[in-house]
């Protein structure tokens, strides 16, 4: 029979003295976090007897934290998938012992959100949190950044500069992107349609920016229709499509910037001109990946969010962990493509 791992052998595997083991085992003092991982790590390699003891004593000596993730809209399939990611980005995260509330804010007026933010801030030590740019939500986050804690805008940045940091798509190289595509791929100029949620939200606002600049750069013949702002609503999303179809017969394309795109797609499949039109959209979820294979929309532009609820948590991580109360440089990623032959 093969002799059982001692403490001695376990010391040896992880580069540590056997005392080092003994404090980790024992919680006799504190260990630095790296140290006692790599012992933890050790103990599962080589099946020391008493690995499932260390890992108790690890997971009771790490520090709590209470995070807020503060999302939009409840019953939609991109911020439950969010919501998801974050539970997993958490799960895997050592540094801290974490515990999360994900709030679904299926309201988005000021007020609303300047409520959902006290109330997180009555039992978070950071909070993330995805709204419009408004005066009084930017002085209730200078209230909260006061009292020493982390808060992270995601997707939108806003106006308010004292935020620990903003972690979203880089949206000028997203509204580009969108539209060099329905330059390239319309078959001759014409008129495009562009849907946006509202301008409160900084990232529509670039994205909508970034494209209509595309456009007067290259100067090909393409006309650009005033914005039409839907507030990220399926009925005024649908209803918009619909008058844009009837009122310009020389519809080439439609740029939707924000949400309500299930409205969009429902008025393309209800008219025969549907297929005709070059159109780009935002997030890849069931609806917009069958729109891909039918050929109603061209191209998606996809938040990575598996990406983004990582980068968000090893950012509260530092954060949390540095007494400085530290701010970081905005973290913006490039958005995923999709299309009919890559989905």
């Amino acid at each position: 029979m093969s002799k059982r791992p001692t403490i001695h052998d376990l010391a040896k595997a992880a580069g540590v003295s056997a005392a080092t083991v003994d404090r980790v085992l024992n919680s006799r003092s504190r260990v630095r976090e790296a140290t006692a991982q790599r012992v933890l790590m050790a103990a599962e390699d080589i099946g020391y007897h008493a690995a499932g003891l260390l890992k108790q004593r690890y997971q009771a000596t790490r520090p709590h934290k209470r995070l807020a993730i503060l999302l939009q809209r409840s019953n939609d399939f991109f911020y439950q998938a969010f919501g998801q990611a974050f539970k997993q980005a958490i799960s895997e995260e050592r540094l801290f012992h974490w515990e999360a509330d994900i709030i679904f804010m299926d309201e988005v007026s000021p007020s609303f959100i300047n409520e959902q933010l006290s109330l997180a801030n009555q039992t978070a030590d950071a909070i993330a949190i995805v709204t419009i740019d408004h005066s009084i939500i930017n002085q209730k986050i200078d209230e909260i950044r006061a009292s020493g804690k982390p808060v992270i805008t995601l997707l939108s940045e806003l106006s308010n500069h004292n935020c620990t940091s903003h972690i979203g798509l880089d949206n000028r190289k997203a509204g580009r992107s969108a539209a060099w595509a329905l330059s390239r791929l319309t078959k001759q100029p014409g008129e495009i349609g562009i849907l946006l949620g509202t301008h409160r939200y900084h990232n529509q606002e670039i994205a909508e920016i970034s494209f209509i600049s595309y456009f007067r750069e290259i100067n090909q013949g393409f006309t650009l229709l005033p914005s039409i702002i839907n507030l990220d609503d399926e009925r005024l999303a649908a209803e918009a499509t619909a008058q844009l179809l009837a009122d310009h017969p020389n519809l080439a394309g439609i740029y939707s910037a924000g949400g309500g795109v299930k409205g969009m797609l429902r008025s393309l499949r209800a008219e025969p001109r549907g297929k005709d039109l070059v159109v780009v959209c935002n997030e890849l979820m069931p609806e917009t990946r069958q729109a891909l294979t039918d050929g109603y929309v061209d191209l998606v532009l996809s938040t990575p969010i598996d990406k983004l609820a990582h980068q968000t948590i090893q950012m509260f991580s530092k954060a949390l962990s540095n007494r400085s109360e530290p701010r970081f440089a905005p973290v913006l990623v490039p958005a995923e493509i999709y299309m009919q032959e890559n989905i």
